[in-house]
């Protein structure tokens, strides 16, 4: 396996290796595991997990019953379950080593309540190609899209359950059609900025399988304050 560097947070209460020169997580992924809504009971799986850090947040502030993550590339997965297992989480996360697209062929229809995922955003046919393959398909849709989370949730959620995306405000018309389409409502938005003066650049958003009409807009998420630093919001989502 490639070397991966050892990085924590929650003051260090909770470990995640990450291959130095592959796929690291971003903010993104901390955003999507601080805005998702999960109650302990809920069973979720995080489609895309890459090195695990959805699910490992999720467990270390006590959320959920049960999470399992799907993700394709091996090597992610290999450290994925090295991070499961040395943050002593293995009786509530499996890592399953696998292309959501195929997870008709593993999981029973309607076994979830939640499903997440920071879905590849970018065209194959727009902007520059990572050359490093990881970093490649967890931006670009080569493997797959924002259309292929939601066939996967349409199989993994009952009437009810609930998806929850990070994906950039740019295509988030194509994110709020997919949805409508697949049969997922809308439920809450909320526009992620930087700053106070920045535009809106990603959207959280939450959609209901079997919903109804009634999208509800949020205030703004901050990333940073006026200072330059986490905003309060931000650093909300590095305590337990």
């Amino acid at each position: 396996m490639p070397s991966s560097s050892r990085d924590t947070l929650f003051e260090g209460g909770l470990v995640c290796r990450q291959q130095k020169k592959g796929y690291r997580f971003s903010l993104d992924a901390v955003l999507l595991a601080g805005l998702t809504r999960v109650g302990p009971e809920d069973r979720v799986m995080d489609l895309g997990t890459g090195c695990g850090v959805v699910p490992l947040i999720l467990a270390y502030r006590g959320r959920g019953a049960e999470k399992v993550g799907v993700e394709l590339q091996p090597e992610l997965a290999a450290l994925a379950r090295r991070n499961v297992e040395e943050n002593g989480f293995s009786r509530s996360i499996r890592i399953e080593e696998m292309d959501f697209r195929r997870v008709k062929e593993v999981f029973p229809g309607g076994s979830f309540d939640v499903v997440t995922s920071n879905p590849p955003y970018r065209k194959v046919e727009t902007g520059r190609v990572s050359s490093n393959p990881q970093r490649a398909v967890a931006r670009h849709e080569i493997e797959s899209s924002v259309e292929d989370v939601f066939a996967a949730a349409d199989w993994l959620l009952p009437c009810g359950g609930r998806v929850s995306v990070v994906y950039p405000s740019t295509r988030l018309d194509h994110l709020l059609a997919t949805a409508v389409k697949r049969g997922f409502s809308p439920k809450q938005l909320t526009l992620v900025h930087s700053n106070v003066d920045g535009p809106g650049r990603l959207a959280w958003v939450e959609c209901r399988k079997g919903g109804g009409e009634e999208l509800l807009v949020t205030p703004p998420f901050f990333i940073y304050d006026k200072e330059g630093g986490y905003s309060r919001a931000m650093r909300e989502f590095y305590r337990r």
